[in-house]
């Protein structure tokens, strides 16, 4: 029940800026008691993704889904894959969380081709290619770009040295998440002349992957003083690259994150963390509500908007019952 209450209260929905309205160019929905439902997941190596599976199983009890759940193990050829075949299957509906933005075009153009309304979930494809209310129906996920603005924000107004050295670990190549977490905070940061970014490499989202990714940049700087994750895994491997270093996380090293995990919110309220912006993995219910407003004929969003929470240490004592 507690996650549901915070997917109600992290939901807004409402139209992103440039996003159309589906309309007659999607597949149409029929409405009906039950659905055959495809969630193709990209991987399950992670607290994110094995809340977002949960999520849509819970949902499908109560949704009338029959649910066909699939995990692609971080390979986009084999979500490609799975998607063909959840369409060999005839499914009614297809909700997509692409793992990068051009490898999964072709599924999305395939599930339209064969009828199937799509909605991509968390993460967008290349929009030069596939839009909302032609290719696929709607984009349900969060303003990643915002979300870098964010963590920016709260690094600008918390930092209190004279120089901030950054290390920004990036999510998965060619993710919609990595690439625009890194141009919100990237380009809000630059607007602070005290900040420099002197390293900027791929964790693909994987906490082993950050710690050792952090473990390398700090040879080659070791005068870091903050370290930008583009997810709390990632935030948490190099927290255990810091400590296995001699620094002290949270006092000589500030750490920025997203995403808002319990060991995310554990490490703010331990002082190892400064700020995590919420990415909520909850979409289950979301989806259900949504799919059934389009097969009841409304006109659906060309993005369906969550609104993010951020988390610090004057709130995560607070909140951290409810994480994942």
């Amino acid at each position: 029940m507690k996650r549901r209450n915070i997917l109600g209260s992290a939901i807004a929905l409402s139209v992103g800026l440039g996003a159309g309205l589906a309309t007659a160019e999607t597949p149409p929905l029929e409405a009906k008691d039950t659905y055959r439902v495809g969630f193709p997941q990209m991987e399950s190596n992670n607290p994110w993704r094995i809340a977002q599976t949960k999520s849509f199983h819970d949902t499908a009890e109560t949704c009338g889904w029959d649910l066909i759940a699939t995990d692609a193990a971080g390979s986009a050829a084999k979500q490609v894959a799975d998607v063909d075949s959840m369409i060999a299957q005839g499914i009614d509906v297809l909700f997509l969380p692409p793992r990068e933005e051009k490898p999964l075009i072709p599924a999305v153009m395939k599930a339209k081709a064969a009828g199937i309304p799509t909605f991509l979930v968390d993460r967008s494809v290349d929009p030069s290619v596939a839009q909302a209310g032609d290719h696929y129906v709607s984009f349900l996920g969060s303003d990643f770009i915002e979300q870098g603005q964010r963590a920016a924000d709260w690094l600008i107004a918390n930092f209190s040295g004279e120089k901030g050295v950054i290390v920004e670990l990036e999510g998965t190549t060619g993710s919609s998440p990595a690439n625009d977490r890194k141009k919100g905070f990237d380009d809000q940061i630059a607007t602070d002349d005290r900040f420099e970014i002197v390293a900027s490499q791929t964790g693909d989202f994987a906490r082993d992957l950050g710690r050792q990714v952090m473990e390398t940049l700090l040879q080659a700087h070791p005068d870091v003083n903050v370290v930008y994750a583009h997810n709390d895994e990632m935030a948490i491997g190099a927290i255990q690259a810091l400590e296995l270093a001699g620094r002290k996380p949270g006092e000589d090293v500030i750490i920025v994150s997203i995403d808002g995990t319990r060991d995310a919110l554990q490490a703010i309220i331990d002082g190892k963390m400064g700020v995590t912006v919420e990415s909520s993995p909850f979409f289950g219910p979301l989806a259900c509500d949504v799919m059934k407003r389009y097969a009841a004929g409304e006109e659906i969003p060309g993005w369906i908007k969550v609104e993010d929470r951020i988390f610090t240490k004057d709130n995560a004592a607070d909140h951290i019952d409810e994480a994942y």
